[in-house]
């Protein structure tokens, strides 16, 4: 009776301290500094950074995905997909609904929703997110001129379907993000007087998309499972025309995860930012520098996990952490991510989320019974109840077509009959 009250002791001390590193007012600044200047001397100080339209487009809602500093593109096995590689959903396992809030930079805000879910191969989602900071304008003498909310929206319409899918095989998944963006600033003062409309005119509209590949197999396995424990993935993200000669924060990604045991997962992403105008096309000179994101996932208990994460990017790397609690069929989600743009301080950067898990739609029981009638049907073959066997088959593929060993099964059961008749053939020639 005291180990699940221990185990959620546990749970809430680790959820504390993965976010509490950060929190320590004796913080050493020069340490901070040194380390910051350590990557800058690395990848030295990119000076394209911060040149692209629709910052909301690149701060990440929350999520295990942002716990593992974004290399999830590979990953991509809950609804934090939808941010990182469209292809997601085809192989996602649950249908998901998620919220997230994202304590972003000073007074800057995000507010994210996803909803994902899958029919067999075909994966499909939407998702929004908000980002606001409240906009205050003083005059010379610490008179209010203007006050509002510049803000940002997004919102996702996500598809992606899974080719060649089989027992042996995962697939291939490619999916497509089709997105539209709103950015709304308030008005300010021209001269010492508000101009009306001077807001509308620095607001914004843009239509992009993203799009994905994703394939997952066994690789270098150290435990029994029927999942594949590695997987590939290539994303290009935020593809659209540019904003008032702004470019989009384009980018090109691949990823790799892996999966040595069952509690451990690793990952990383390469990422290639690409600017791109109608002026100037695609330009390598004006783009930022590439950049690199680890993840790492561990399942502590059935359910707890924790994850870890660093992005080295030129000018402004990042580490995160954060953790899952798992109570029913609700996930609890926090994260703290020190940024080396801003510094450590209580409450900077932090996420939170809550997910539920909705069902997988009937697709595990369904598993469970082809299983079930595979065995079935061996050990009636195994007895010399052939026909029988053929029936037991031929029925759990009118159920799921793809699992291979029951066709596999068939074809034996078809060369040891045809063998059979052959001998028999031979038999009542030799008679005559």
């Amino acid at each position: 009776m005291k180990k699940p009250f221990l185990y959620w002791i546990f749970a809430f001390f680790f959820l504390g301290a993965a976010t509490l590193f950060s929190l320590d007012s004796d913080f050493d600044a020069d340490g901070y500094a040194d380390f910051s200047d350590y990557i800058n001397g690395l990848y030295g100080i990119d000076p394209n950074a911060g040149g692209s339209a629709f910052p909301v487009l690149n701060a990440p809602m929350g999520g295990r995905a942002e716990g593992m500093a974004g290399a999830f593109a590979a990953v991509a096995d809950d609804v934090s997909f939808i941010e990182w590689n469209p292809a997601g959903s085809a192989s996602l396992k649950l249908t998901q609904l998620a919220f997230f809030h994202n304590n972003w930079i000073a007074d800057a805000k995000i507010e994210g929703a996803v909803f994902s879910s899958r029919l067999g191969n075909l994966g499909y989602g939407i998702a929004g997110k908000w980002l606001w900071t409240p906009f205050t304008e003083y005059g010379d003498f610490g008179e209010r001129l203007s006050k509002g909310y510049y803000s940002e929206a997004a919102a996702f319409i996500n598809v992606s379907y899974n080719f060649f899918h089989g027992y042996y095989f995962d697939g291939v998944s490619f999916g497509v993000n089709i997105k539209a963006a709103l950015r709304s600033a308030p008005d300010y003062t021209e001269d010492g007087a508000l101009a009306s409309g001077s807001g509308k005119s620095q607001s914004a509209t843009a239509f992009l998309a993203d799009a994905g590949l994703l394939t997952r197999i066994n690789l270098l396995k150290f435990y029994s499972s029927a999942e594949k424990n590695a997987s590939f993935a290539l994303v290009i993200r935020n593809y659209g025309e540019d904003v008032m000669g702004d470019p989009l924060p384009t980018a090109l990604s691949a990823g790799v995860s892996y999966k040595p045991f069952r509690p451990f997962t690793f990952s990383a992403d390469v990422t290639f930012p690409l600017y791109i105008t109608n002026l100037t096309g695609l330009d390598a000179s004006l783009s930022e520098k590439p950049y690199v994101s680890f993840g790492f996932s561990s399942r502590i208990t059935s359910f707890l996990s924790a994850h870890l994460g660093v992005m080295v990017k030129a000018g402004g790397g990042r580490f995160t952490a954060g953790s899952e609690i798992l109570a029913g069929n609700i996930v609890f989600c926090v994260n703290y991510t020190l940024d080396l743009l801003t510094q450590a301080q209580p409450l900077n950067r932090v996420t939170a989320g809550v997910r539920f898990d909705l069902g997988d739609g009937g697709r595990q029981a369904k598993r469970e019974t082809i299983e079930k009638m595979y065995m079935e049907g061996m050990l009636a073959y195994s007895e010399g109840r052939n026909e029988e066997a053929r029936d037991i088959w031929e029925e759990a593929l009118t159920i799921d077509k793809t699992f291979e060993p029951i066709t596999e099964a068939l074809n034996v059961l078809k060369n040891f009959e045809n063998l059979e008749k052959r001998i028999v053939d031979v038999e009542e020639a030799s008679k005559e």
